[in-house]
């Protein structure tokens, strides 16, 4: 029997189990996930960590209530006892009318597609290996031009296996298995003025042999945090903005955080009853893409069961969907969509980062975000940011302690330009962003 194939018949003995003790439905999340983490720090081996853990999540509906209740016992003897006392739990609770599983069609239609996402080779990562990683990442680190100013390397190295399943009463059963390996280093500098700019770079692929190189990665790193060295405030202006891939994301998962069901059925979302409407240029044209392989995010169905699909989130600027899991979509009346958001699909534009920023006379190209917020009912948003001054379409002195503030809803209606370079290291897969008029707050 397969790792994930013992998952499933955990799961499915614990569902037959609920209904024994009197749920009219249920179900089991089955999980087992082995980490292990390699930190090298200036020439010693600073941590190592590594843990498998395993457990089981349970959703019961009883008479018309509903509980949730997890354990990391799944002994046969143990499990009757948790199922036991969380159905007692569930009695004792309101009855929730919107709660239940979903509708077994919304089950159906799963893609039959290979996501690649589980690499058969993971057995084959030695700790030999990742320790020769971590340290080959420092050695790159500290090979690049100005390596003087360094002050810190820290390398890691990590990996994670994850096994799952999931088992509803009502017909759905599925099982996946996948795979993550990430290396990169944090690197600080030494600025002539005391301070200690830092920097890094992480990188993540499905399959080991797919990894950047040490050279790539720690020349990334050290390369930023030395590019670091003098910066100030500059002025406040109103400029253009030029949105480096990697730092996108953070503004991104600011807008789409207001998409979530749960902050519309609140009243707590800018982008309530706004289904049609433009929200953003045209250039604002993303799908969500969970059948994408090797994705950091792919799945062929959701937390729930209900099977993926390709779904268009924004078009031409109009929003066009929601994330809605079962729940809040029977509280708003309206059809699912899927809990929450997989892996981004951009439409790119022709240009790379280094030819959009060419096009700038007069900008900051903003390689990374400080703190700051942004409210999810009103869209205003204020956040810190670091890069660099763009003069005559060419980098110029690196800017610190800076500060952005807007809405989105006017933010992203000023999205000037889209690049080709959607970021490789995260599910929201952000390409560098141009928008005009944006407010930075200085000196």
């Amino acid at each position: 029997m397969s790792k994930t194939s013992s998952l499933t018949a955990i799961g499915t003995d614990a569902v037959a189990l609920a209904k024994k003790k009197g749920a009219g439905e249920a179900c089991a999340g089955v999980h087992r996930v082995r980490e292990i983490s390699i930190d090298w720090r200036d020439g010693r081996l600073e941590k190592v960590h590594e843990a498998t853990t395993r457990g089981l999540s349970l959703r019961l509906f009883v008479d018309g209530r509903y509980a949730a209740a997890s354990t990391s016992d799944l002994r046969p003897e143990a499990l009757e006892a948790f199922v036991q006392e969380s159905i007692a739990v569930a009695r004792t609770l309101a009855k929730d009318p919107f709660r239940a599983l979903p509708e077994p069609a919304l089950y159906a239609g799963q893609a039959a597609v290979d996501l690649k996402i589980h690499d058969a080779r993971y057995a084959e990562v030695s700790p030999e290996k990742r320790l020769r990683l971590a340290k080959e990442i420092e050695a790159a680190c500290r090979a690049v031009p100005g390596h003087e100013s360094i002050n810190s390397v820290t390398s890691g190295v990590s990996d994670i296996l994850s096994e799952t399943a999931l088992v509803c009463s009502n017909g759905f059963t599925g099982s996946r298995a996948d795979t993550q390996f990430w290396a990169g280093a944090e690197v600080s500098a030494k600025d002539p003025d005391g301070r200690k700019p830092q920097e890094w770079a992480y990188m993540g692929r499905r399959f080991v042999a797919e990894l950047p190189s040490a050279m790539e990665i720690g020349t990334e790193a050290a390369k930023r945090a030395l590019a670091r060295i003098g910066s100030k405030k500059s002025e406040s202006a109103v400029l253009p903005m030029v949105l480096d891939n990697r730092a996108g994301g953070r503004l991104v998962g600011a807008l789409f955080q207001a998409l979530s069901g749960g902050t519309l059925q609140q009243k707590r979302s800018f982008l309530e009853g706004k289904l049609g409407q433009e929200i953003g240029s045209a250039r604002l044209d993303v799908t969500d893409d969970p059948l994408l392989p090797k994705g950091l995010a792919s799945r062929l169905y959701d937390g729930e069961g209900m099977a993926a699909r390709r779904r268009p989130i924004f078009t031409a600027g109009a929003l066009k969907s929601y994330f809605l899991d079962t729940y809040y979509a029977r509280k708003l009346k309206v059809s699912p969509t899927t809990g929450g958001q997989s892996n981004l699909a951009w439409t790119l534009g022709a240009k790379s980062k280094e030819e959009l920023v060419a096009d700038v006379k007069d900008g900051i190209l903003v390689t990374g975000f400080l703190g700051g917020n942004s409210n999810s009912a009103t869209g205003d948003f204020s956040f810190g940011v670091a890069g660099f001054r763009v003069h005559d379409g060419k980098l110029a002195e690196p800017v610190s302690e800076m500060n952005i503030a807007g809405n989105h809803l006017e933010l992203w209606k000023r999205l000037q330009a889209v690049g080709n370079d959607p970021y490789p290291y995260s599910s929201s897969r952000t390409p560098t962003l141009v928008f005009d008029g944006v407010q930075f707050a200085g000196t």
